[in-house]
């Protein structure tokens, strides 16, 4: 007979410690949230110490009676919603309706959710901490004042449906601001020579360096003239070889943010998508014999924090695997990287690295068995010792300019025998083994290659770049970054054009007019200031009310200014040369989260829409008449396909080159991947960089 009632928030999550706690335990799921402000009004009294207006949410009622029905029947309710604040303000809702005490030791905590972490947690039950319930109100009542007052402010003069939040529009400003630098970048040109040497029979290149011993910067074609006329007849002498040791240190652990980035570098997720299978993974998984496991552990925190427990059970394991000199004599700890960041959890990792990704991989769906593999394999990495390279600089004095080669190789691989961080640009860590050259040695020079270069604009924001750049500005908190970024798409402030943010011509819009009215809520620095106001509200260092009333002072003046002093704007749709073929009206740009397309003027009479085709200026392979156009997929992927379709079924998800394979004379694509952009035949093994391609065309 069971005597306790535990709450956690998911089916699965309550399926899987069921399993633990055994018959004397009834575990029940809220799904989520069961209090919250009322959609329909803003639902909190400023003038009476904001104090929020929670209703039941829509649609709980029946979850809530089953609950109730249970609490009857037993000694001991037990509130387990997950360890953070939202966590924390769930179990606080619940014990306001279920009548408990919140100063009775009702709530329980793990930080992952296997069998003897969870029996341990119910050893330990604790109050509900009402410093991190305030935390998590003040935020919520913050967002719920900045939604609910500037958003009627857009509808009224501007256009309805529109909205502001306080992280959502900065992070729209972020994206706005980055497009403004692109376009009023302006190139600067730079040239770079390279030769082309021989050592013996082995090939490797050097790079024009200085010149009388002076670093030498080349920025026009006449000044590499002067260069190339200097050296013309000069040989390539060594001056100086340097040789050292050095060691590259591994990457920290796993938290929400960077775990957002490198999923979205590596395996092309979404942060939606990341956390949606993160929480797959915590919430437990069936592995046959051994039952329902949580394979990870929390996924929202921002701490690089790990248990010695975790960490000794990952030394025996890197010893036994790998060997001795893969584990350090220390175990390593890692400086928390974000701002404010809690260190009340511990970072993402397995829950014992003996579950080898491979292992388990039967157990797993495809998205949840490469997401576990990144998570393991960035932990057990984390956990080894340094990886060991010799570099090695060489000098050529080649009369009186220096050339230079660095080359590295591998002497002991450390943590990279299993893991390396990815990177945003793409590029890959290589060995390039130099001769074993001495000062003195000539080397034959088969090659000198001038090249001219233009300096690039900041890259636009990808979401690895963007999450990385909210973390570090301390914008929003782990559990944000991803809902924020589906939120500004949903709304049309910015598209995402191969794979990165663009501002639309709506989200411009609606951001000067918040530059124009209310500059602290676009102000980096502010929202990174209310983030750790907050932060010391969980802390219990401020008082929740007194930091609403110091923000609401100054905002409740620029409300009342933008209410008088901002005009009214009426947007028109811009319209195209088409004519809608269902009615004959002319069709319209309209903006979405995936970009641009066209719609029908006579709406709502007439809902057809139809996506823009864009030329790529290529004859289809196929059919030899038709051409080639982008075009996206239901869920916003861009492929290419002819534009005779149905007529001609050619379809490609990589961009066709107009131009044959120079060896079979099959159709070439374009391909791009860690190691940048290249071209690469469809039929035989021909392959070439783009650089290559596009000067050849030229």
């Amino acid at each position: 007979m069971a005597d306790s009632l535990v709450i956690v928030e998911s089916p699965a999550k309550a399926k899987t410690i069921g399993k633990y706690l055994g018959s004397k335990y009834i575990v029940k799921a809220s799904m989520g949230h069961i209090r919250d402000l009322p959609k329909s009004q803003i639902g909190v009294e400023v003038k009476n110490n904001f104090e929020p207006k929670y209703i039941t949410i829509r649609g709980k009622g029946s979850i809530l009676k089953e609950i109730k029905d249970a609490a009857k029947r037993v000694k001991n309710v037990y509130l387990a919603a997950d360890p953070d604040r939202e966590g924390e303000a769930i179990a606080w809702h619940l014990a306001h309706y279920l009548d408990l005490e919140v100063g009775e030791p009702c709530r329980v905590v793990f930080n992952e959710i296997t069998k003897q972490a969870v029996k341990d947690a119910f050893k330990n039950p604790r109050p509900i901490n009402l410093d991190l319930v305030n935390a998590q109100q003040a935020r919520r009542i913050l967002d719920r004042l900045v939604g609910y007052k500037i958003s009627p402010l857009l509808w009224k003069k501007v256009k309805k449906g529109l909205s502001a939040g306080r992280v959502q529009s900065v992070t729209v400003k972020m994206i706005y601001d980055r497009e403004h630098e692109i376009n009023e970048f302006i190139p600067e040109e730079y040239w770079s020579i390279t030769a082309q040497l021989l050592a013996g029979t082995t090939a490797f290149e050097a790079k024009f360096h200085a010149m009388n011993k002076d670093k030498k910067e080349l920025h026009t074609e006449a000044e590499v003239q002067v260069i190339l006329d200097s050296i013309l007849n000069a040989d390539f002498l060594v001056s100086e070889v340097k040789e050292k040791e050095r060691l590259r240190n591994p990457s920290a652990p796993f938290i929400t943010s960077t775990l957002q980035q490198e999923a979205a570098r590596k395996l092309n997720f979404r942060a939606a998508k990341t956390m949606s299978v993160a929480q797959q993974l915590y919430e437990g998984i069936d592995l046959g014999k051994e039952g329902t496991v949580g394979l990870i552990t929390y996924m929202r925190t921002d701490s690089t924090r790990i248990s010695p427990i975790a960490q000794e059970e990952a030394k025996e394991f890197i010893i036994q695997k790998y060997g001795p000199s893969y584990a350090p004599e220390t175990p390593r700890v890692y400086s928390k990287k974000a701002v404010n960041a809690q260190e009340a959890h511990e970072a993402i990792r397995p829950s014992s690295v003996l579950r080898e990704p491979d292992e388990v991989k039967s157990f797993l769906t495809k998205d949840q068995h490469r997401l576990y593999k990144l998570v393991w394999e960035r932990f057990v990495s984390s956990q080894m010792t340094s990886a060991i390279l010799d570099t090695m600089t060489i000098d050529f004095a080649v009369g009186d300019a220096t050339f230079r080669s660095v080359g590295s190789k591998m002497k002991f691989p450390g943590f990279m025998k299993i893991y390396v961080e990815g990177n945003d640009d793409g590029t890959t860590d290589e060995d390039r083994l130099l001769p074993p050259l001495k000062e003195g040695n000539k080397v034959e020079k088969t090659d000198i290659l001038p090249k001219q270069h233009f300096t690039q604009p900041p890259p636009r924001y990808t979401e690895a770049r963007l999450v990385r750049a909210l973390e570090e500005m301390g914008i929003g908190r782990p559990s944000t970054y991803a809902p924020t970024l589906e939120t500004v798409q949903k709304r049309g402030y910015v598209a995402l054009e191969e794979k990165k943010f663009i501002p639309t011509e709506l989200g411009e819009l609606v951001i000067e007019l918040m530059i124009e009215f209310f500059p602290e809520i676009l102000d980096v620095a502010f929202t990174a200031q209310m983030e750790e106001e907050l932060d010391n509200v969980g802390e219990g260092k401020e008082n929740w009310v007194k930091v609403l009333e110091t923000f609401y002072e100054t905002f409740e003046k620029r409300l009342e200014f933008a209410e008088e002093e901002m005009k009214e704007i009426e947007i028109k749709d811009e319209v195209s040369d088409e004519l809608c073929e269902k009615c004959e009206m002319p069709m319209v740009y309209k903006m979405g989260r995936f970009g641009k397309f066209l719609a029908c003027s006579g709406f709502p009479n007439c809902r057809n829409t139809k996506p823009i085709i864009k030329d790529i200026g290529v004859t289809c392979p196929k059919c030899k008449e038709g051409h080639i156009v982008e075009r996206r997929s239901k869920k916003g992927r861009v492929f290419f396909g002819c534009n005779l379709y149905p007529g001609c079924d050619f379809v490609s998800w990589d961009r066709p080159v107009d131009k044959p394979c120079p060896q079979c004379g099959s159709m070439l694509i374009q391909k791009t991947n860690k190691s940048g952009t290249h071209i690469q035949c469809v039929e035989c093994d021909f392959k070439e960089e783009k650089e290559d391609l596009d000067e050849a065309a030229e």
